[in-house]
């Protein structure tokens, strides 16, 4: 509830009518003094989400450790006692993508060798050469009894790139450098030449490999860098990451709605249970990222073993809570229920991954 001031006069600013105590009994509307002081805008958004009543807890509680609960509430016609579905989706994608604005998702230093030496920062193909892999191996068959445990490090060694491998890698990923003038986009070095081709041999994939081959022609002739590419896809991949999460809200919904019962279940009750998971899975990954970035600002091995245990626990308990909270909400068999869901979970998977590519496509158009 507002701790803001009655007004002393009864009359309802929103419809006129009479106010007896602190709501109006006719549109609902609080009767309060409508000047506040500036930090009332941010307040009162907080009271609203929350309404100190519970609400917001509960809801969270319920999304976080009762799978399927909410949805079953809602669909159950009791729908004052947690967070709209639509508001929660809304609230917690702002809350996850703002959180995602402010710290980097990821901070690679891919600097040149001799940028890297000038400044004294270390690189991350520094810290791969760091680890000689082969040095390790030889020590390893160098003892006269070799361990179950010791083979399986040797496997794991043997798939890590040597030095060489290293320096040509960070050679491919000198990011102040220029496309060079000797790369080809399908076997073309200039927009001339690839058009020309393309008029004489025309392609039923024409439609998205010509923009995508005007984009890269047009990048390496204005001279743009590895860098700006890298900085400028990252940017846009990433705004363009919300919109492409709620396209797609739809056709997951569409993916629960054929596997169901039309006469028993509606798309608008697969929507709500959509809603919902998806709250859940941004929430997640964002505890997700601020557990890994706790992690990477302490050098105290004993609390980063707790936190990656965290972490370990909480993937595991992402992946088989779609599974728990599909069960609940929609009361089939369990191993009827565990084979839908695993339909359900790998067919979302591979069309979010496509969904993916298309986003990063798209981003890579939208390069200036």
């Amino acid at each position: 509830m507002s701790h803001g001031k009655i007004r002393e006069d009864k009359t309802c600013l929103n419809c006129g009518h009479q106010v007896e105590e602190r709501f109006c009994p006719h549109c609902g509307q609080e009767n309060i003094e409508s000047r506040h002081p500036f930090y009332y805008l941010f307040t009162h958004f907080i009271e609203d989400f929350t309404h100190y009543d519970g609400q917001f807890w509960g809801t969270f509680k319920n999304l976080m450790f009762k799978p399927g609960a909410l949805t079953t509430t809602y669909l159950e016609g009791k729908r004052q006692k947690f967070v709209p579905p639509v508001k929660l989706y809304i609230f917690v994608s702002f809350i996850t993508f703002f959180v995602f604005a402010i710290f980097p998702l990821m901070h690679f230093n891919f600097n040149s060798k001799n940028d890297s030496e000038g400044s004294g920062k270390i690189t991350i193909f520094d810290r791969m050469k760091t680890l000689d892999s082969k040095k390790i191996i030889d020590s390893i068959k160098a003892k006269r009894v070799q361990t179950q445990e010791d083979s399986a490090a040797v496997k794991s060694l043997s798939v890590l790139p040597d030095s060489a491998k290293i320096d040509d890698l960070e050679q491919a990923f000198e990011m102040d450098k220029k496309i060079d003038h000797d790369v080809q986009y399908g076997g073309y070095k200039t927009r001339k030449s690839y058009d020309s081709a393309l008029a004489k041999n025309p392609s039923a994939l024409d439609f998205i490999q010509k923009p995508l081959a005007h984009k890269f022609f047009e990048l390496k002739e204005r001279g743009v860098t590895k860098a700006e590419i890298a900085k400028s896809l990252t940017e846009t991949s990433f705004h363009n990451l919300p919109k492409a999460l709620f396209i797609y809200l739809p056709l997951f919904a569409f993916f629960l709605w054929i596997f169901h019962s039309k006469k028993k279940w509606w798309y608008f009750d697969h929507g709500v249970f959509t809603l919902h998971y998806f709250s859940f899975l941004l929430l997640n990954i964002l505890f997700v990222f601020l557990l890994v970035k706790l992690a990477s600002l302490t050098n105290i091995w004993f609390i980063n073993t707790i936190l990656y245990l965290v972490l370990s626990a909480l993937l595991i308990y992402i992946m088989g809570y779609f599974f728990i909270a599909h069960r609940r909400v929609y009361h089939t068999h369990g191993l009827i229920s565990f084979i839908i869901g695993g339909i359900l979970f790998t067919l979302n998977f591979f069309t979010f991954m496509i969904l993916v590519v298309g986003l990063a496509l798209v981003s890579f158009l939208m390069i200036h």
